[in-house]
């Protein structure tokens, strides 16, 4: 130690030592650890570590501006999910009343893990593997399981771009190839195609020219190799936006984030100006109160606003490690939340516009078909002209004349009206009828906009606007793996991005056999709901109660230059586990009541049957959800008992003194003689500016790193013995 330094000053004096370690700290000058005696590395060797590290910071790619970042997370967020799930959710669940528990629990458990997201992205600038291996090494497995999950979303909802790009080209030809039912030849007859004829045109499109599907899943049945091109054509498509990082896919994000609002603009102009648009709408809005307190409609809600902002998959995290470290992230999250709330509300509102017109028209052509039946009747006699009212006028009759008349035939042939078999064309029974998905999407979506004036034209802007939704969700899902392995693993972007996409395109191939929507439903339905809870859960955990939530909101006042709210210090550390742990606990027993099943259909009948899960697709469907899970418990086992690193020896810790003095504030008495002995030693080299990282309590401490021979950093900074030491 110095000569003349303070502390050798007062072991020769007999003065009582009053001055605290804060003073004395606060007096040191820093000490340069690259020229200090107490480094016994070799100096060319720390010079090429600290050039290495500084240009891995400087190094990783950047955000060309605010907006192309906050239009990646909006792409990524808002996907097909908001355009064919949320508007099924709200006619399921009591139309507008489904809003109130929605927007609560975006604001309970929504908005606070997004921002929990964000925050832990932004402040470490890694991928989700390297985040959680620094946050807790323990829970690393916390980013393999996002990859895993990642992976599996996206085999298969790559598969939906490829439907959607196959009715796309379709789309350009008039009239549409499923307005109207094929022509078969019978001998020297042409008749309609049965099963056509007994569904409908644009049902009969999509199950058998589309798919050309298979009666069970069990039933392969062969590739569909028209649906083999379009899978081609859309992996080609995701690795050509990826294939330079954020560099090429956030140039992609201009358009495939900003087009879907252009249509739906344009479709809901479109859509209020068709008749009976009103209805449909208004029946969307129409609060059904009562539905507020089945407990099933919040769960659906948590699951959608869980679904809705992608969270857990890792996307969140590589989007938010490429910004600046002084984002408001905190304001970008609020944002990105409600915008996508807005696009859910704003979908909503064109599709029961649309189903509003084709219920409608359904409702007409009903009347029209039991109108010529009730004539029919007349004419054989089997009902009596006195039935009809006088003011009825068949060749132009209405909705509300029909219904005049139905009522009083079913009112006097009481017990022989079954045998009429007369429907009673009722409006609020067409809008009634709940259809998501694929069912709304290539079904009732594309028989509404047959209807339409100039229907090739928004055929083609509704599909381009499905494919660049899917586009933009696919990169935020692809950007979850191949961020969190080329930060951990090194690997060449460009080289694993394309082998990534050929793998997935070769895995893929089992969604474009026959069978293979039955595989996109089974994949959708349960591979991704359980494991991704679990994930989301334990991120939760791993900053509030592993990390500390205290910790960490000093972590964010330092980055973000301002403390944010209060309200989520209580959210992390407790609202946010208890809802998210109900979540699970509530999906666990619907899938206890409801064993996994899924809807074929059956070409002989012509309708869609339920059926159960084989027992090779229910162990496939297990296995699917372990392999998800797995990484877990394998990396805290083998991270437990030292089988492997903690995995954070490629990010360090980089302290300031003024830093140091909040972590000594609540040291011993005891401990404050260790602490300055051990200051000197600990510090290190990071490639993080400026702030202080992560630094999980079961790693190691920079307090603690004196005593230990091989740190964290590896043999290149052990610790001399010092005359200090021996004290």
């Amino acid at each position: 130690m110095p000569k003349h330094s303070k502390v050798t000053q007062r072991e020769q004096s007999n003065e009582h030592v009053t001055e605290s370690v804060a003073d004395l700290l606060a007096h040191e000058e820093p000490v340069d650890y690259k020229r200090s005696v107490l480094n016994v590395s070799s100096e060319t060797h720390s010079k090429d570590k600290e050039v290495e590290e500084d240009s891995d910071s400087e190094d990783r790619p950047a955000w060309n501006s605010k907006l192309q970042y906050i239009l990646a997370q909006i792409g990524y967020s808002v996907g097909l999910g908001n355009v064919w799930r949320f508007p099924y959710l709200c006619q399921k669940n009591g139309g507008g009343a489904y809003m109130i528990p929605y927007l609560v629990l975006l604001i309970i458990i929504g908005i606070p893990l997004f921002f929990l997201e964000l925050a832990v992205g932004q402040r470490i600038r890694r991928g989700s593997i390297g985040v959680w291996n620094y946050v807790c090494p323990r829970l690393g497995g916390i980013g393999f399981a996002s990859c895993v999950v990642c992976f599996f979303v996206g085999l298969y909802y790559n598969v939906i771009i490829g439907w959607s790009i196959f009715y796309f080209f379709k789309s350009f030809q008039y009239p549409l190839p499923w307005s109207e039912c094929p022509i078969v030849k019978n001998g020297s007859m042409a008749v309609v195609e049965a099963e056509c004829d007994k569904s409908s045109a644009t049902t009969y499109f999509w199950y058998r020219e589309t798919l050309n599907i298979s009666n069970s899943i069990a039933e392969g049945g062969g590739l569909n190799w028209r649906m083999t091109l379009c899978l081609l054509c859309a992996w080609s498509m995701v690795g050509l936006a990826m294939i330079k990082g954020i560099q090429s896919s956030g140039k992609v994000m201009y358009f495939s984030s900003l087009f879907p609002y252009v249509v739906l603009v344009c479709f809901l102009v479109r859509g209020l100006l068709l008749r009976g648009a009103i209805d449909g709408i208004l029946h969307m809005l129409t609060p059904k109160v009562e539905k507020m307190l089945d407990p099933q409609v919040w769960r659906e809600a948590a699951t959608q606003v869980f679904f809705a902002l992608g969270l857990g998959f890792g996307g969140v995290i590589a989007f938010s490690s490429y910004n600046k470290q002084d984002n408001n992230c905190h304001f970008d999250a609020a944002l990105v939340s409600f915008i996508n709330f807005f696009t859910s509300v704003l979908a909503t509102l064109v599709v029961f516009a649309v189903l509003g017109f084709k219920a409608n028209v359904m409702n007409e052509k009903c009347v029209v078909e039991n109108a010529e039946k009730i004539l029919e009747y007349l004419n054989l006699r089997i009902l009596s002209h006195d039935l009809i009212p006088p003011h009825v006028n068949f060749s132009h009759l209405t909705t509300k004349d029909y219904s005049e008349m139905y009522n009083v035939i079913r009112t006097v042939k009481e017990d022989h009206f079954q045998e009429l078999r007369l429907d009673a064309c009722v409006l609020e029974d067409e809008l009634n009828k709940a259809v998501q998905g694929t069912g709304l999407a290539f079904i009732a979506f594309t028989e509404a906009m047959t209807h339409f004036p100039a229907s090739p034209f928004w055929s083609v802007m509704f599909f381009l606007m499905l494919i660049n939704l899917g586009l933009g969700s696919m990169i935020g899902t692809m950007e979850g793996i191949i961020t969190p392995i080329s930060d951990t693993f090194k690997v060449r972007k460009e080289i694993f991005t394309v082998s990534c996409c050929v793998c997935a395109f070769l895995l893929g191939l089992i969604f474009v056999q026959r069978s293979g929507n039955y595989f996109v439903s089974m994949f959708d339905d349960y591979s991704a709901t359980l494991p991704l809870t679990i994930v989301v859960i334990l991120e939760n955990i791993a900053v509030a109660w592993v990390y500390g939530t205290k910790k960490f909101m000093q972590e964010l006042t330092e980055m973000l230059g301002f403390c944010p709210y209060r309200y989520y210090f209580y959210a992390w550390k407790y609202i946010s586990p208890i809802c998210m742990a109900m979540l699970l606990s509530a999906s666990l027993i619907q899938l206890g009541i409801s064993p996994p099943g899924y809807n074929a259909w059956i070409k002989e009948m012509v309708s869609e049957q339920c059926f159960e899960l084989h027992s090779w697709a229910l162990a496939m469907l297990i296995s699917l959800i372990i392999l998800a899970v797995f990484p877990v418990p394998m990396v805290f086992i083998l991270r437990q008992f030292h089988l492997i690193s903690d995995g954070s020896n490629t990010l360090s810790v980089s302290y300031k003194k003024g830093q140091m003095m909040k972590d000594i504030s609540n040291l011993e008495d005891n401990d404050e003689t260790r602490f300055i002995l051990s200051k000197m030693s600990s510090e290190a080299p990071s490639p993080m500016p400026t702030h202080r990282s992560y630094l999980g309590p079961e790693s190691i401490s920079p307090m603690e790193m004196s005593g230990i021979s091989s740190g964290r950093y590896g043999s290149n900074y052990l610790i001399a013995t010092s005359p200090e030491s021996e004290l």
